[in-house]
């Protein structure tokens, strides 16, 4: 029996992908457990449309996610932090703080996506990289001052 698989299930097929199977296997698991669909005309067409949605959609996101990385390209946020002897910054500048003070400008992204392995805790200039879509990665300046 031939099935398309409507979900992954590894070692056996990926979202998308025609297989011949058993068909014990198909009827009584992979379709039971609502990882394939029998491979029919109908559910063919189903899927096609699906993945033309899916195409859609990804042009729709990867569009948003370019005008965000031309908005964050001309950012630079500036923190004030309190310093103590030659310079050294009390306590460090952490994603939280960024996703903040980028919301103050009408930008919402999640904190999950600034990469920052640690909190910024030096006087300068950082460029910080914020991971909008897959491949699409923005990066915006911050400056911490005393």
């Amino acid at each position: 029996m031939k099935v398309i698989f409507i979900k992954d299930l590894r070692g056996q097929g990926k979202r998308g992908e025609i297989k011949d199977v058993k068909d014990g296997y198909a009827e009584n698991y992979l379709i039971k457990n609502g990882y394939a669909k029998k491979l029919t005309e109908q559910n063919y067409n189903q899927y096609l449309e699906s993945k033309k949605e899916e195409q859609e959609l990804d042009k729709k996101n990867r569009k948003d996610a370019e005008k965000i990385k031309e908005q964050l390209s001309k950012i630079e946020l500036v923190f004030k932090v309190k310093t103590g002897k030659e310079d050294r910054v009390f306590g460090s500048i952490s994603t939280k703080q960024i996703k903040e003070e980028l919301e103050k400008k009408k930008i919402i992204i999640d904190k999950k996506q600034i990469e920052l392995d640690e909190g910024l805790s030096s006087l300068g200039y950082h460029n910080v990289n914020i991971e909008l879509y897959k491949d699409i990665i923005g990066v915006i300046k911050v400056k911490l001052e005393k």
